[in-house]
């Protein structure tokens, strides 16, 4: 594994914030997860995340989805996401329009817009997710 920290919270606050520590990720270290909400071979790696990487701004995935898959309709509180597709067809629902996408298509996706995505061609549908902040709490008075 090509990972250059100490350990995989670097970039935490806890005792480590005047040191920071770059982290290198290949994706065939990584596992293809179905996350709840995401069906029929819904699949995605996480590359970037706190709990991967201690990154504190960034949840970076690629995801593949299988012809018929796809993630039931949602929307973030807070969190912006960027859909970047790179490979494949499918519908991307946002806010009740449908749209095609397809390869080098590049969505963003402000909080509180309903969204929803499937792979409704014939093969995988392959894109990244760019999501920040990494966890949707509403921000809390200090």
């Amino acid at each position: 594994m090509t990972f250059v920290s100490p350990e995989p919270n670097a970039f935490s606050d806890a005792g480590t914030a005047d040191k920071k520590y770059a982290v290198t990720r290949n994706l065939g270290e990584l596992l293809w997860i179905e996350y709840p909400g995401h069906f029929n071979h819904a699949l995605s790696k996480a590359i970037v995340t706190p709990e991967v990487t201690g990154s504190r701004f960034f949840d970076h995935r690629i995801s593949t989805y299988a012809p018929g898959a796809h993630v039931e309709s949602h929307s973030h509180k807070v969190q912006e996401q960027i859909y970047h597709v790179l490979a494949g067809e499918g519908i991307l629902v946002v806010d009740g329009e449908r749209r095609l996408v397809r390869a080098n298509d590049v969505t963003f996706i402000p909080p509180g817009v309903v969204h929803e995505f499937h792979c409704t061609g014939t093969e995988r549908l392959t894109f990244l997710v760019i999501t920040s902040p990494p966890t949707d709490d509403e921000p809390q008075p200090r």
